[in-house]
């Protein structure tokens, strides 16, 4: 998985609407392993609240929960080989940081993959 370029992810990161619908995958994606994740409160802030919010999950299931957590990822589609390449390109960052900016690197993909496919063929 390659790492989108920053100015498009910091820019994408600020559309209040791919920020929604980002938002609400991850929500749906964790609510699959029962790991609740809330709306963030203020749109405007809403990737840092998110940052937060699944920065504690994922701290607390690396301490607890491995195997939920690889589970989570899987189904997310965050390889190991993703995390390790993560880990090395972001070194600064703890592990739980490094793996919630994949997370939401991922999710945001996948908001964008179905943009990119709904505006492509309108007629859906």
């Amino acid at each position: 998985m390659d790492l989108i370029p920053k100015d498009d992810f910091l820019k994408k990161k600020n559309d209040e609407e791919i920020v929604r619908k980002t938002a609400g995958q991850v929500i749906k994606d964790f609510s699959l392993f029962g790991l609740d994740i809330d709306f963030p409160v203020n749109i405007h802030m809403a990737y840092d609240e998110l940052f937060d919010q699944l920065t504690l999950v994922i701290e607390k299931l690396l301490r607890n929960n491995q195997s939920r957590l690889y589970s989570l990822l899987y189904a997310i589609d965050i390889s190991e080989k993703s995390i390790n390449k993560g880990a090395r390109e972001m070194g600064d960052l703890p592990l739980q940081e490094t793996i919630t900016h994949l997370i939401l690197e991922r999710e945001l993909k996948k908001v964008l993959t179905r943009e990119h496919f709904r505006n492509a063929n309108p007629s859906e």
